[in-house]
């Protein structure tokens, strides 16, 4: 017998082997393992969002290895019809046939998807629900909870904490993280809240994602470990990433879970523009309760008021990386005093006066008046209320010389 028809025979067993593991319903990890030994190799299966589904390693630091994809490990993306379903990653060892490992690889893939689907089936009506609850499309309380019962969901009607998780990539990041964040926030709120459900929300974050968290049940205190949780996972599994986690009061009625919604994207709102707060309470967010209405039924007039008092000063920190926005807040923050903002921004007090000139310049308020100060402390209220993300310029200054833009 030739050496080439000897090889051919041993891949025609392999795959056979494969193939009656998929066939019989083996399940993802039989399959692996007929993988692993067909290709004489250690393999690890993930789905799109990077959580590993099954292994097939010669130990605890292979499996370690192949996670962390260490040298000698080749990552292989897993498609059924061009479209991703996640990644084998394998270490051979020896000279594997070409040909076995795309069969092998189409194999693996088809289970991963057969696998998966019910739970991104679950995933998109859960979606869908949610979209329809924050559209105020239910009139009727008992509406609602038939409808939660169809997609799985019970215990709303003993009360439901709103979570919303904010993830913005801080570099470069490995396709599927969207995914990954959804993942880790649905596991970390499941460990306090075992019905929880965590969806991808529609809204574009520049530069990140949203996801929104319901969990059915919950009180006060388990919302606050539920956060918690959250947090934890979220930077555990996802590096490169600065998050924040909004959370909402108990919403007793199932018509109220959108109210509740608000609650919590004000506060994951407000809690991205304080360096201190990583996880942030509706009640904890002191005068911006104030504008939850006005985010919630006049975004319009938020946006308006902004647009007049520190969008200027926004715009211009993007166009010459100063720091206008972030020494307007310094200086609120200080009691109107330049010593005390110079200190907390470590810059001179002269450079401090420059810049709220050049305040005034832009957006025709003054800090030295009480009406100045009121109409830019809602200013910076608004942005925060509304998500939008302040720049951080250099130490440095352009000087006296810097370009100017027209004020409002």
């Amino acid at each position: 017998m030739s050496t080439r028809k000897a090889v051919a025979d041993l891949d025609l067993a392999a795959l056979e082997e494969i193939t009656a593991a998929v066939e019989s319903g083996a399940g993802l990890p039989t399959v692996v393992r007929s993988a692993a030994k067909a290709l004489a190799a250690s393999i690890v299966v993930l789905d799109r969002g990077g959580q590993a589904l099954a292994v097939a390693a010669r130990s605890p630091a292979d499996e370690r290895s192949l996670l962390a994809s260490s040298d000698g490990v080749e990552a292989l993306e897993l498609r059924v019809a061009d479209v991703p379903v996640g990644q084998m990653r394998l270490r051979a060892r020896g000279v594997t046939s070409p040909g076995l490992v795309r069969l092998v690889t189409t194999l693996v893939a088809s289970e991963v998807e057969r696998v998966r689907a019910p739970e991104r089936e679950s995933e998109e009506e859960s979606a869908a629900f949610l979209s329809e609850i924050l559209a105020h499309e239910f009139t009727s309380r008992e509406e609602l909870l038939e409808r939660a019962r169809g997609v799985g969901l019970r215990d709303l009607e003993r009360g439901t904490i709103v979570l919303v998780v904010h993830a913005r990539a801080q570099a470069p990041a490995q396709e599927g993280w969207r995914s990954r964040l959804r993942l880790l926030s649905a596991r970390g709120a499941r460990g306090v809240a075992p019905s929880a459900v965590a969806v991808l929300s529609e809204r574009e974050i520049t530069g990140g994602a949203e996801v929104i968290v319901l969990l059915p049940g919950a009180d006060e205190a388990a919302g606050r470990r539920a956060a918690d949780n959250v947090l934890r996972d979220v930077q555990a599994g996802l590096g490169g990433f600065a998050f924040v986690v909004g959370r909402s009061r108990p919403a007793d009625d199932p018509l109220a879970i959108a109210r509740a919604a608000d609650e919590a994207l004000l506060a994951a709102n407000v809690a991205e523009g304080d360096s201190d707060a990583r996880v942030l309470g509706f009640e904890e967010t002191g005068a911006y309760r104030l504008l939850l209405s006005t985010m919630s039924e006049n975004p319009a007039e938020l946006q308006r008021f902004f647009a007049e008092t520190v969008e200027p000063l926004l715009a211009y920190d993007e166009q010459y990386e100063t720091d206008l926005v972030a020494t307007v807040a310094a200086f609120l923050d200080a009691d109107g005093n330049v010593a005390a903002t110079a200190q907390r921004l470590f810059t001179h007090r002269h450079t401090i006066r420059y810049r709220l000139e050049r305040v005034r310049e832009l957006c025709g308020l003054d800090v030295g008046s009480s009406d100045g100060r009121e109409k830019l402390s809602l200013g910076l209220k608004a942005m925060r209320v509304l998500g939008i993300v302040g720049v951080s310029g250099p130490a440095s200054e352009p000087g006296a010389t810097g370009g100017r833009v027209p004020g409002r």
